[in-house]
């Protein structure tokens, strides 16, 4: 089967190798560790072979113990790390590409929505990414996308990987406005989106086919091609099962070709992250 998990956190309590960044406390580390082993226990039974990191906030843009994991199994991982926008991150995200990292996280902080994406640390970033080939990752909700769709307009050849179909009902329904305009974003021809983190969005229960319309509307607009399932381990299997997740893809949904399920299941990460 192959499959790849394009979203996964890990992290470690060997606090004196890699310690936690300011504000974070071992206590709010929930679960105290969750290692590469663990996530390779629970998607080995469910034919996924490999993971995309996603660098843990715990850890800041501090991105050692992600590029430690990938060191020791390069054909199990990739990376998609945090750099600092206001310390020249065009040159950090070149010399952490050459490290297995393709991509790179970037969130609104407490600013507004619609200017979330202005600064100069965010064109290097978009700059850089179309250069390198290195996708920039947005953890937004929808009243993000407008911003990110004028950067896209501005650097068409960056890569961009939604995550979580832009958390659309992550306050538990699915609104239809949300979703034109997540599907909008599909007119940038660089702009995929990870089909993930089903445990949080909608009903919130598995099987999650409730997600059936949301999911059908987005592979319509962006075709397979730019969608990659992930399961958002740990916090996936903190009250379902792996098995919950990745099911909905395999299996669940009728509208899916096989075909279609091989690209969201493997080939669109596969070609982005492990080319």
């Amino acid at each position: 089967m192959n499959y790849i998990d394009a979203h996964v956190h890990v992290w470690t309590d060997d606090f004196e190798r890699y310690p936690l960044a300011e504000g974070f406390r071992p206590e709010q580390m929930k679960p105290a560790t969750f290692l590469p082993k663990d996530i390779l226990r629970h998607a080995g039974p469910c034919g996924v072979n490999r993971v995309v990191l996603i660098q843990m906030s715990y850890y800041g843009s501090d991105n050692r113990y992600m590029l430690d994991v990938i060191r020791d199994a390069p054909d199990v991982f990739r990376g998609v790390a945090i750099v600092d926008r206001k310390a020249r991150p065009d040159l950090e995200m070149r010399r952490l590409g050459r490290c297995g990292v393709r991509g790179f996280r970037v969130y609104p902080a407490g600013v507004p929505a619609a200017t979330w994406l202005d600064g100069e640390g965010y064109e290097q970033m978009f700059r850089a990414g179309g250069e390198e080939r290195l996708a920039v990752c947005p953890l937004i909700d929808p009243d993000g996308l407008p911003a990110l769709s004028r950067m896209c307009d501005r650097f068409p050849d960056t890569p961009v990987i939604i995550d979580h179909l832009a958390r659309i009902g992550a306050r538990g329904s699915v609104v239809d406005a949300d979703v034109d305009a997540l599907c909008q974003m599909a007119r940038h021809r660089n702009v995929m989106v990870k089909v993930s983190a089903f445990y949080a969005l909608g009903e919130k229960r598995p099987p999650y086919l409730d997600l059936a319309p949301l999911i059908r509307r987005v592979r319509d607009a962006f075709g397979p091609e730019r969608l990659m399932w992930a399961s958002d381990c740990p916090y996936q299997v903190q009250g379902a099962t792996y098995e919950d997740g990745i099911a909905l893809i395999r299996d669940g949904l009728d509208f899916l070709s096989a075909e279609d399920r091989e690209w969201v299941l493997r080939k669109t990460a596969e070609r982005f992250f492990f080319a």
